[in-house]
Parts: C-alpha cells; structure tokens; sequence
C-alpha cells in the first residue's frame, strides 16, 4: 500500500505532519477530512526496503528531520559539544528497557490529562516532554503521530505488543471504539496496579523457597557424589562391614545409571516438553490448557475471575455508551485471549441472534458462581448496567478474598515441598555422615 507524508491545518490554526498509508492521494484526503483536517501538501513517499530491524511505524526519517530543521538550531547545537560521557549516557539512555513502573507512570499521567479534558493530541504531548525512558519516549512519540494522522491509538500499541500487554491494549481499544477512553484508562491503571501487586506477592512467596530448593538438591547431589563414595572408600580400606543405608546405595546407583547414559532422559525430557508444546499449539490442544487455567488448582479460580471481571467492565463500559448487548459482547470478547472464555463469549452472541439468553452459555460452563450467573439474570430483567455494576463490586470482594486464600495456601504448598527435599536429603547424606561421625563402624572393623 501506498504510503503519502501529509501537511495539514487543524480547526485552530495548527500545521501538523503526518504519514498515511492509503490505496490513493483521494482517500488521504477524505481521511484527512474525517478528522477535521485541511489539507496543505500531500506527496507519496517510495517504499525503501531497509535491513530486518524492526522499525516504528508513524517516527519521522532523518530526511524529514533535515527539511524541517531550523538552521539556528542546527548552530547553537554545534557550539555547545557533548562530552564522551554525555553522549555514552545519551547511548544507553535510547536503549532503556520499558519496565511496569514506566507503564503505569504513563498511564497514570495519561489517565489524569484526560480527566482534566486533554484530547489525546495534547496529553500525549505533554507526557512525552516528562518522560525520562527515551525508548518510551519513542514509542509514545509513534503513537502521537498516529494519532496526528487520525488512527487509533490502540492500532499503533499494537505494532509494540511486547510493552503493552494484550489486555492493555485491548482495554485502551474498547474506551476508544466506546468514546470513554478516561473510564479505560482507569480501568487500565487498576489492571496494572492489581498485576503488579498480586505478581509481587507470588515472588515474595515463591523465590526464596525455590532458591531453598534448588540449593537443598545441589547438596543432595554433590553429597551423594563426593561424600558418600569417600565414605565407603574408608569403610573398606579399614576392612569394616558396616553398610550405608539402602536408600543412600539406591540413589547413588540412580546417579551412577543417569551420568552413565545422560542422553536418556534429557531426550525423554526434551521429547515430553516439545510434545506438551506442539500439542498446546494444535486449536484442541490449546483450548484444553486454556481450560486447565480455570480450573487448575490454588490458581484456577483467581485467572478465571480476573478475566471475567474484565470482560464485565469492559461490557459496562460499551452498554453505557448506547451499545447494544450483542455489540458489546463483540467488542469486549477481546479483552481476553483465553480460548474457553471467547468460545463462550461467540456462544453468547449467537444466542442473541436466535433469541435466546445470552448468560446461559455461562451458567452452563460451570465456570462462574451461581451468584454471577443469578446477578447477570436479575439485571435483564431489571436494569443491566446498574446490576453490574453492583456485579462487580462483588467480584472485587470475592477476588480479593480468593488472593486472601491463595496467599494463605500457597506458602504451605511450597513449604511442603521443600521439607520433602529436606527429608530425603538427610536420609541420603546426612544420615550416613552422622553414622561416620559416631565412629561405630571402627568397632566392627576390630572385630568388636
């Protein structure tokens, strides 16, 4: 497709540029005019084919830079000189990584802009000249300019999938399609901030433990490797008949089999890994596992109602805007990616159109509690939005009591884990350590 550079005037007086890919210089003029736009100069730009780096769609090149310099600029910037410091800083400045706190920085701000009625022009604007990240700042400078030329912002975030989670992105997208992109944007705050803090909790929990674990069976390992064959070495070079403990010799005899032929189970490892993943990519297989996500143990719960207290707020957020509930249901389906609850959500839809309910493909997942379901019922007969939102209010206790419970159990689980690893760790090494330690084997050695 085509791409134009476009200069255009806005309703205030306001020259802009642009870059716009359309089918033909006709329909960049409509586009420009669908969003208030004059235009002054459009001219087609060649499509370059450059190296397979990815690039960003909507940056100005360094052509454009050049035309629209200002020569005093270029001046000043040649009197003042960069140190090699500075520029070594600038450097690794523009390869920053995008961390979470960066993103809930932006959107916080963004959030707070637009409840102080910015358009997304001059909040993105005003928020790219405080932002420290150069490589956000890039980003959201992409994002600007295709907003300049009259995309979505939504589209733009998508080309940068791997700063901007799927539910992010499709969140800004339903307050964008909805006309309520403040609501999203707050919406899109608590998400990063529950994210966050529920993420904090789990490596608070899970990390020592592991770290515990893994050290434990390094110990296990080496003691059986190093230590218990010294062991032995002594018992018979004093000519002692003292035996090491069954289940000392029997994993010894483990480790000597496994170093013996250690293509063995890595290929076993290898081929139950790749078969696991091969069959997780199969539509079947990936829809299986998504359904193992709601219903997996200690976890299973959690995922399902942060998913689902999205779709409902992102279905609230359309209804208010005038959606009908086919409508939302459509737009809102893809604040989730998880297979079981878009094939539910396609179910819903297709209800509406041979006019059925559209909850009962919820109520017959088994999925949600008969409380939801009932709600949901309640306020079709009633009022819909209102009973949502008081649906949500109740999903937000239950979350926050199902983390309570999560974060009650988890620690006894992982607890017992490593107390398993402990336990055999001194039957196996301990134990016969603490046997030669006591020396009894010295008597039997001297025939005593």
């Amino acid at each position: 497709m085509p791409s134009y550079r476009c200069r255009s005037l806005t309703s205030t007086g306001v020259v802009v540029t642009s870059k716009i890919e359309e089918t033909s210089r006709r329909a960049v003029i409509e586009r420009l005019k669908r969003n208030d736009l004059l235009p002054i100069t459009i001219k087609e730009e060649l499509e370059i084919k450059k190296s397979v780096k990815k690039k960003k769609r909507n940056i100005k090149d360094i052509q454009d830079i050049i035309n629209t310099a200002n020569t005093a600029d270029i001046t000043s910037a040649r009197k003042k000189k960069q140190s090699y410091i500075q520029r070594a800083n600038q450097a690794l400045m523009k390869t920053e990584k995008i961390t979470s706190r960066d993103l809930v920085i932006f959107t916080q701000n963004f959030y707070l802009l637009k409840k102080a009625n910015f358009n997304n022009i001059h909040a993105l604007s005003t928020i790219i000249e405080s932002t420290e990240n150069y490589t956000l700042r890039g980003i959201l400078e992409d994002i600007l300019a295709g907003v300049e030329a009259g995309e979505y912002m939504y589209t733009t975030m998508e080309y940068y999938s791997d700063v901007f989670p799927y539910i992010y992105i499709n969140m800004i997208r339903v307050g964008e399609l909805s006309g309520n992109l403040t609501i999203a944007l707050e919406q899109a705050v608590t998400y990063l901030d529950t994210s966050t803090a529920i993420t904090k909790k789990i490596k608070g929990v899970l990390i020592p433990n592991i770290v515990q674990m893994v050290v434990l069976l390094v110990m296990l390992v080496a003691g059986t490797i190093y230590a218990i064959p010294a062991i032995q070495e002594v018992f018979e070079s004093v000519g002692s008949t003292a035996q090491l403990p069954a289940i000392t010799i029997a994993f010894s005899n483990f480790l000597d089999l496994v170093w013996l032929y250690w293509y063995v189970p890595v290929a076993i490892i290898v081929g139950i890994v790749a078969g696991i993943l091969f069959y997780i990519n199969t539509p079947k297989g990936r829809y299986n596992f998504d359904y193992f996500k709601y219903t997996m143990p200690i976890f299973g719960k959690l995922i399902f109602l942060l998913d689902f207290s999205r779709i409902m707020r992102a279905m609230l957020l359309n209804l208010k805007n005038g959606m009908r509930i086919q409508e939302a249901l459509e737009v809102s389906k893809n604040v989730t990616k998880n297979y079981v609850m878009l094939s539910i959500m396609e179910t819903a839809i297709n209800n509406i159109l041979i006019g059925q309910s559209w909850i009962d493909p919820f109520e017959k997942s088994g999925l949600p509690s008969s409380m939801i379901t009932e709600m949901l019922k309640i306020g079709m007969k009633t009022d819909l939005t209102e009973m949502m939102e008081k649906l949500l209010d109740y999903m937000e206790i239950d979350i926050n009591n199902t983390i309570d419970k999560i974060m009650a159990v988890l620690p006894q689980v992982v607890y017992s884990i490593v107390g398993v690893v402990l336990i055999f760790f001194v039957l196996i090494v301990l134990v016969p350590c603490i046997e030669f330690y006591m020396g009894n084997w010295l008597f039997d050695a001297y025939g005593y």
